[in-house]
């Protein structure tokens, strides 16, 4: 199928380091030896920066290591996180800021992810020194974008050298990488034990100063519920869901868009269209068989449309569906956001060709229909 969704109206981009420069230096070399060092010829001086910082990222790992020792991997956390799950582009970043509004919650910050394996040693200064590298806004899209922003646990994963579908970023003419670990279950049993291990030790680094409850935001934990369930029983998941129409156009962007700011190739955009497709389809699987492990009050579906419509009232909802309390405490701190945020403009595509819309129809039929989101052909 040809590509029929043009580029969004997005502002203009601004350079940003490659995410990879939070590797260590072994977690690096294993994603160039699995993908036979095929870094395109324009990306080697991005290749040689990020191999000299993955080695100082591996000596302030160990510097970290000595100096608390095993204290913050013993940290308890205190509450059972709060996970938002959803697809790609479907509102999930927008419910991560909301729910974090909330003084009582933690969050991972976009240093402590990208920067997993000493940030406890560095988060101090490092960000205040650093504050150039990035770039004021998402390459996506409009998202504000800082060191300080909420971020995915996702990227820890990778830096720390875990198995992640993101790495199929680095190489994007690889054919699509750790797929497996969308589900994590269907790992082998000693990579998925360093896997829990490895989110397990995030988390509890994440919350040795603060002891908040952690809200936590990445589409991959859409197939990992029942896993997540394993670490936290009581974990408490909220799902957000967006017209399938157009996530499928935001969604190509996106990919289009990381595959472009944060490859190591000159990304050729073969396969995209059916990646999409066919990871929206596992995905909305893998919730489906995940909602059934859980209470009524430990899962809650809420549309993006509905919470552009009436926030306060779907937020409301949101609250009393998961049983978090608090409330009316929280509620001028969610009017005051919306207020400040009232000229905020999503990215604005063309309308899908009939062939491309009958197709989306064709696949994600049921999900189209489960949530209300049919069209007139």
């Amino acid at each position: 199928m040809s590509a029929a969704v043009p580029p969004p109206s997005a502002p203009a981009r601004e350079w940003a380091p490659r995410i990879w420069q939070g590797c260590d230096f072994f977690a690096w070399l294993r994603l160039l030896v699995r993908n036979r060092f095929a870094v395109g010829l324009p990306y080697l001086y991005i290749a040689a920066i990020v191999t000299v910082v993955s080695f100082f990222n591996t000596l302030l790992r160990l510097l970290q290591d000595a100096l608390l020792g095993d204290r913050p991997a013993r940290t308890p956390l205190r509450q059972p996180p709060l996970f938002i799950i959803g697809h790609w582009r479907t509102g999930t970043t927008l419910l991560h800021e909301l729910l974090i509004l909330d003084p009582r919650h933690n969050f991972p910050t976009t240093y402590q992810c990208l920067s997993p394996n000493h940030f406890l040693l560095t988060q101090g200064f490092l960000p205040r020194l650093l504050w150039f590298l990035v770039p004021s806004h998402r390459p996506m899209d409009n998202m504000a974008a800082g060191f300080d922003r909420p971020q995915e646990d996702e990227f820890a994963l990778c830096m720390l050298g875990q198995p992640s579908p993101y790495l199929t970023v680095a190489f994007p003419n690889h054919p699509p990488q750790d797929q497996d670990a969308f589900d994590v279950e269907g790992m082998p049993s000693r990579a998925r034990r360093r896997w829990k291990e490895a989110l397990l030790g995030f988390l509890r680094r994440v919350s040795w100063r603060d002891r908040r409850r952690l809200i936590l935001k990445s589409p991959t934990h859409s197939c990992r519920i029942p896993t997540l369930l394993e670490l936290f029983p009581d974990a408490r998941f909220v799902h957000i869901v967006r017209d399938p129409y157009v996530v499928f156009a935001s969604t190509v962007n996106l990919w289009r868009t990381l595959y472009e700011t944060h490859g190591l190739q000159t990304p050729t955009g073969a396969g995209l269209e059916r990646h999409v497709f066919d990871t929206f389809t596992h995905l909305y699987r893998r919730i489906e068989e995940g909602r059934k492990r859980l209470a009524a009050n430990r899962f809650h579906e809420v549309r993006y449309e509905d919470l552009i419509r009436d926030p306060i009232g779907e937020m409301r909802r949101l609250y009393e569906g998961l049983e978090l309390g608090g409330f009316e405490e929280v509620r001028p701190r969610l009017e005051a956001f919306f207020a400040a945020n009232a000229g905020y403009r999503t990215n604005r595509y063309k309308p899908l060709e009939p062939t491309l819309q009958a197709e989306i129809t064709r696949r994600w039929g049921e999900v189209i229909r489960r949530y209300g989101y049919e069209r007139p052909q």
